[in-house]
């Protein structure tokens, strides 16, 4: 999947937990939710100033909230896993690193409980 067609399939998914994501979705959403953010931070400094809140940012993380959850529950699935795996990453460092190292595993082959591969 290309970064653009990426971004549009999980937003279009916005509260879609079911199913199989892609490495490919989840890790270009991930660098485009990364991208605003950083934009957000510097027009929000400049806004707002730098000691205050950035309501910008807020808000962004307000509006993708749950497509983040649902490509993250869907990234889960794709290897395998119940997509409340995901809330291993609120566990601090471990969590996190176990996170990146199944969110860059490839896919399980062939189908599996949660639905067929979307890669092929």
């Amino acid at each position: 999947m290309r970064f653009i067609e990426s971004v549009k399939t999980v937003l279009s998914k916005y509260a879609v937990f079911n199913g199989r994501a892609r490495r490919s979705e989840y890790w270009w959403f991930f660098l485009f939710n990364c991208l605003v953010i950083m934009i957000f931070s510097i027009i929000g400094a400049y806004i707002f100033g730098t000691g205050s809140n950035n309501y910008l940012v807020s808000a962004w993380n307000i509006a993708v909230f749950l497509p983040s959850l649902g490509v993250g529950m869907r990234r889960m699935h794709d290897i395998g896993k119940s997509g409340w795996w995901i809330l291993i990453g609120l566990i601090p460092i471990v969590g996190a690193i176990i996170m990146i190292v199944w969110c860059a595993r490839d896919s399980e082959p062939g189908s599996n409980q949660y639905g067929p591969n979307p890669k092929y």
